[in-house]
């Protein structure tokens, strides 16, 4: 079975779209081959790194990339994950080109134990949105 190839765009590629990433390979890479990407790419942001490991999930191939490395390609899913990236990202051609906006954890203001807290649910909003929306269809292509 082929895997469905998708792309999660965000600004910073730091932390929205590393998470979605890692959450669809985490649990569903056996039906889709996930990448993000930036377009300002800086580095993930540790507390993406700490949120994710709190729920088992591997982070050691994470990094931030430009959607720069990713011309060319082809993607059956090419997805926005915040608003600016949304307006900033150039074209890339998908089968189907969706738009999730989540709310930035790396700008929320707060205590450190209150950030890792927001971080969480943006997590837990970025993993409930990848089962809801991608496992249906990973569960009727295995059957």
């Amino acid at each position: 079975m082929d895997k469905k190839k998708v792309l999660f765009l965000c600004t910073h590629n730091s932390a929205r779209s590393q998470m979605a990433e890692a959450i669809m390979r985490h649990y569903l890479g056996d039906y889709y081959e996930a990448y993000s990407a930036g377009t300002k790419p800086g580095k993930v942001n540790p507390y993406t790194i700490k949120v994710l490991e709190e729920i088992g999930i591997d982070t050691s191939g994470l990094y931030s990339k430009s959607v720069e490395e990713f011309v060319g390609w082809e993607f059956d899913y090419v997805i926005t994950v915040c608003d600016s990236a949304k307006e900033e990202c150039p074209f890339f051609p998908g089968k189907v080109v969706m738009h999730k906006s989540f709310p930035d954890p790396s700008s929320y203001e707060g205590s450190e134990e209150e950030k890792l807290n927001f971080f969480r649910r943006v997590r837990d909003e970025i993993k409930s949105w990848i089962l809801e929306t991608f496992g249906k269809e990973a569960k009727d292509s295995s059957s």
